[in-house]
């Protein structure tokens, strides 16, 4: 066996594990990758206590891809915002078939992240039934699906016990497309700004101007050439401006508008090519902030992609709630609304600390 997958020391870690018919084969699963005196909690039975804790969260779902002692978990942590006050979370998800194991993670995530829970980089191993999605990585270490799995939930709880948080943000790089003349997202960063320490430098790019391309899925061997060269194939101000904003920063502030339930375009080909970086550089130490601003509602959805695209893919560390949710759809209705200069200096007071 590799010795990755021996126990290890004590690290106070706790496992909140919602029980249905197919929670036991994952209990079976963590029990010899997890450290000595790991403490299992089943949700059912409270969610009060665990406050400055390590969670790893780890969910089973059936034939339809449902738990429901999962739900009533989600509804607990969506109720009491700060539940999990200081905590710092990862989480395995399990599935009979092929789908919904990615979608429950990023419900979990962002009810979590804003009941306090902060999540590491790339936080989730997500295992479908066939395990056909663990291939790529069993081809990689020249092993079987199963045993590769094993090994992405034991450097998982490797990173999860021996995580310390990254300092307070100093070099703040904001990333937009939005026309600041109409924008209420960027009259929500402009207050945000205000809460920021004289000590952090802010750098600002616009997206929106059309150049820039979306990646086109080139091949891993052609990404990974060009990523060590510190670029991409496709070139263009990503490469020029934006890969070098990135690699400087340690906090990412997305600014999104919500128009259609989506990222703007500019900012999805932003989380796209950021591949190439991504092969050679991890952004495990980098924070990552989102200021949504929505016309009319949705402003969740735009979080979980969020969560999706940086978090669990590209390995942006998540404070804890890292959104600031807001509705406005007049031009400049944003700066009217009740309380609206407090919460942003608020918000942008946590992001220096």
């Amino acid at each position: 066996m590799d010795n990755r997958l021996e126990a290890r020391t004590d690290s106070g870690l706790t496992v909140i594990l919602p029980q249905n018919e197919y929670a036991g084969q994952l209990q079976s699963l963590l029990l010899p990758l997890l450290p000595a005196g790991a403490v299992w909690r089943d949700p059912a039975e409270g969610l009060d206590g665990l406050r400055g804790k390590r969670l790893l969260f780890a969910v089973a779902l059936d034939e339809g891809g449902c738990n429901l002692s999962y739900y009533r978990m989600l509804s607990r942590l969506r109720l009491d915002g700060g539940l999990l006050e200081g905590c710092t979370g990862a989480l395995v998800v399990t599935g009979v078939g092929e789908l919904y194991t990615k979608d429950v993670a990023r419900d979990l995530v962002l009810a979590a992240n804003l009941a306090g829970c902060a999540f590491l980089g790339r936080p989730l191993v997500e295992a479908t039934g066939s395990l056909r999605n663990f291939q790529v990585q069993a081809q990689l270490s020249g092993t079987d699906e199963p045993t590769a799995l094993r090994l992405a939930i034991a450097e998982l709880v490797d990173r999860l016990t021996a995580w310390q948080s990254p300092p307070p943000a100093r070099r703040v790089l904001a990333i937009h497309a939005s026309a600041r003349a109409t924008s209420n997202t960027l009259a929500l960063w402009e207050l945000v700004k205000e809460g920021l320490p004289e000590t952090a430098e802010v750098r600002e790019l616009c997206l929106q101007n059309g150049t820039l391309a979306d990646c086109i899925g080139c091949s891993y061997t052609a990404c990974m050439h060009f990523g060590q060269q510190g670029g991409c194939f496709y070139g263009g101000p990503m490469v020029e401006e934006v890969f070098p904003a990135v690699r400087d920063c340690d906090t990412l502030v997305m600014l999104c508008a919500n128009y259609n339930d989506a990222l703007a375009a500019n900012l999805t080909a932003f989380v796209n090519r950021l591949t190439a970086l991504f092969r050679q550089n991890r952004f495990y130490d980098k924070r990552l902030y989102g200021l949504i601003v929505s016309g009319y509602s949705g402003g969740d959805l735009i979080a979980r992609q969020l969560i999706s695209g940086l978090n669990m893919n590209k390995s942006f560390y998540l404070p804890p709630r890292f959104c600031m949710l807001e509705t406005a759809n007049e031009k400049g209705s944003l700066v009217r609304l009740a309380g609206i200069a407090g919460r942003s200096a608020a918000f942008g007071k946590k992001m220096g600390q």
